[in-house]
């Protein structure tokens, strides 16, 4: 079986090589970068399955890499930074983080949430592809595709589109779709769903202000429109 590469940039090395051994212990391989641009000179050559990224670089900071990464790839990124404003957390998310942990943290917990987004990212071979009018939602391949051109989504956005597609018509509170997407220990709030609706819309509608599969239902939640007859 081939050994995950995760990619660890944090410019404090003495946190950075405690996530990079905790990592390892749990069987990953784990390489490090100390700022914006090596890490992005090590994506860019690594290819790794996650990217674990501290917020708060010098230079260009996680959120300019963040921004950079989701130009071109939808690899799980694992945000981890001292700032814990609202704000901060919903600009990440919005850019395309997948999950965010607030220093000071627990390795464990580090570790759990990293094993959780390769799993979730890793796809289900047991769901059933989706074929509902222009969409194609195959979750093995944990692909998108609207009239047979692909559609690229982050393992959240993913995430988030399945678990509605699968279930048309029905209609989900913002606590419901936090539970189902990032779990029951998420750091998140009802915002976040908000901010990750909002992506999902960006890229799947031909008018993301006047939705036609993902829609709000005012003071309840959200759903996936039902089939036309």
């Amino acid at each position: 079986m081939t050994t995950l590469k995760v990619l660890v940039v944090e410019d404090d090395a003495r946190i950075a090589d405690l996530i990079a051994k905790n990592l390892e212990a749990a069987g990953y391989e784990c390489h490090q970068a100390v700022d914006g641009g090596r890490a992005l000179a090590e994506f860019a050559r690594l290819k790794p399955a996650l990217v674990v990224l501290d917020l708060g670089l010098a230079g260009m900071d996680g959120l300019e890499v963040t921004r950079r990464i989701r130009k071109d790839s939808d690899v799980p990124i694992l945000m981890v930074t001292a700032r814990s404003s609202e704000g901060d957390k919903l600009l990440g998310l919005e850019l395309g983080a997948d999950d965010y942990v607030t220093k000071p943290f627990s390795t464990a917990e580090l570790t759990a949430r990293v094993r959780a987004l390769l799993r979730r990212s890793s796809g289900t071979l047991t769901d059933r592809v989706l074929e509902l009018g222009a969409l194609r939602i195959d979750p093995a391949r944990r692909s998108l595709e609207r009239e047979g051109e692909p559609v690229p989504l982050t393992t959240l956005e993913f995430d988030l589109l399945y678990f509605l597609a699968s279930r048309p018509g029905r209609v989900f509170s913002r606590e419901a779709l936090m539970e189902q997407v990032w779990g029951s220990d998420r750091v998140v709030d009802d915002r976040s769903i908000d901010s990750l609706i909002s992506r999902v819309r960006r890229k799947l509608e031909r008018d993301p202000s006047n939705p036609s599969y993902l829609q709000t239902v005012w003071g309840a939640g959200y759903r996936f429109a039902e089939p036309s007859p």
